[in-house]
C-alpha cells in the first residue's frame, strides 16, 4: 500500500483524491510527505499532540483523525495536479467537500467534552 501514517494510509488519500489524482500525486513518496503535514496540522490545530498517545485512543477518535488526516492529504494530491480531472470545477467541488469536512473534524476534535468522551475506555 503506498504511502502510511499513523492515522491514515496512502490508499485512503487516493480514495478520496479520486480517480483523476496524478500518477505523481499517488507516490508513495508524495503520499508520505502529505499524510505527515496533515497529521501535523491537525495536532497543531487542536493543540493536543493525538500522535503519541494514538494506540490508547479508541475506535471512534481514530476514525475522526483518519477522516481529517485524508481529507486533508487528499486536498494537497488533488491541488498538486489538477489535469486528470474532468474539469476544475470538479476539482474544486472535491476540494470544497474535502477541506469542509476536515474543518468539522478539527472542530470536533478541539471540543474538550469530545475530548473527554473519545478519551474514556
Amino acid at each position: 500500500m503506498p504511502g502510511t501514517g499513523i492515522y491514515c494510509s496512502g490508499a485512503n488519500v487516493i480514495r478520496k483524491a479520486g480517480e483523476g489524482i496524478s500518477a505523481s500525486g499517488a507516490e508513495e513518496i508524495f503520499l508520505n510527505d502529505v499524510i505527515g503535514q496533515a497529521e501535523s496540522a491537525i495536532n497543531a490545530a487542536t493543540r493536543k499532540n493525538w500522535t503519541d498517545n494514538y494506540a490508547a485512543l479508541n475506535a471512534d477518535v481514530k476514525q475522526i483523525l483518519k477522516e481529517a488526516a485524508s481529507n486533508l492529504a487528499a486536498i494537497y494530491a488533488i491541488s498538486y495536479d489538477m489535469s486528470g480531472y474532468s474539469s476544475r470545477a470538479e476539482a474544486e467541488t472535491m476540494l470544497n467537500v474535502l477541506k469542509t469536512r476536515f474543518d468539522e473534524c478539527v472542530e470536533l476534535l478541539k471540543e474538550i467534552n469530545v475530548q473527554t468522551f473519545i478519551m474514556r475506555e
